[in-house]
């Protein structure tokens, strides 16, 4: 048996078979919702997982306004973001953000659980976040995705 014909094949961008998946936040938790996303979008899902390239599948999430919170986040968590300017640190809780602007709670956790360099930031680009249940990427042909079936 001729060993060296076995391999490793490394995954890059120009050869990763990415597909386009749908994913509906409404009555999901925030949490859960976004590890699972996170896994499809690096890609950990396939076989042939490449920790240093962009392998993963593209994401559209809809509902992020309908998305749910467990015990008493809604009130009690705060963003905290800050101005530049001596004294500008602001605060904003979830009820007052999801009422504004519900896609940057969805987006933002799920950022959080990307890694921290040039490939996380490219791999964001893969996500798109919608408030309602309307996506503008249907020339695409994007696949439900049951996230309750993905461990």
């Amino acid at each position: 048996m001729d060993t060296l014909s076995y391999k490793t094949v490394s995954i890059n961008n120009k050869n990763a078979d990415k597909k386009w998946f749908v994913v509906d936040a409404e009555d999901q938790t925030l949490g859960r919702l976004a590890s699972k996303v996170a896994k499809i979008i690096r890609g950990k899902h396939k076989p042939n997982f490449t920790p240093h390239a962009d392998c993963g599948d593209n994401v559209i999430v809809v509902n992020a306004s309908k998305v749910s919170f467990s015990g008493e986040k809604l009130v009690d968590k705060e963003y905290i973001r800050h101005t530049g300017y001596p004294g500008g640190q602001r605060t904003t809780t979830v009820e007052e953000q999801l009422s504004k602007n519900p896609e940057r709670i969805v987006e933002k956790a799920i950022k959080g659980m990307l890694p921290k360099n040039k490939l996380g930031r490219r791999l964001f680009s893969n996500l798109k976040v919608y408030r309602g249940s309307e996506h503008n990427q249907k020339a695409q042909k994007p696949k439900a995705l049951d996230l309750d079936k993905i461990k």
